[in-house]
């Protein structure tokens, strides 16, 4: 499967103890999850834990590509950045698009 920007490889970043790590999920992760939306849905619910303050150290900040981010079309360089929002207390996320 032509991956463009995925490359199979997701970096987390932990900003609290300042370690990284490499998670390489697969094919079918991709496929369940696929896109920005779908990838931070998956990540907000796996990381952060019910009740949690929008504003403090247990909130995440996802930025995910699109599905066709690096793929040869126009257009295509999409990517999605979400959280837990502090103004809903629920799934907040922004979408945009460019070359980086």
């Amino acid at each position: 499967m032509d991956r463009y920007g995925y490359w199979n490889k997701i970096l987390h970043v932990n900003l609290s103890d300042r370690s990284t790590w490499i998670e390489e999920p697969g094919d079918l992760f991709f496929r369940r999850y696929a896109g920005g939306r779908g990838l931070i849905a998956h990540y907000l619910l796996k990381y952060v834990p019910k009740g949690a303050d929008p504003l403090g150290p247990d909130n995440i900040l996802v930025i995910a590509p699109g599905v066709l981010t690096g793929a040869p079309v126009p257009g295509a360089g999409r990517h999605s950045v979400g959280a837990k929002s502090p103004l809903t207390g629920g799934f907040g996320e922004s979408e945009s698009g460019g070359y980086w």
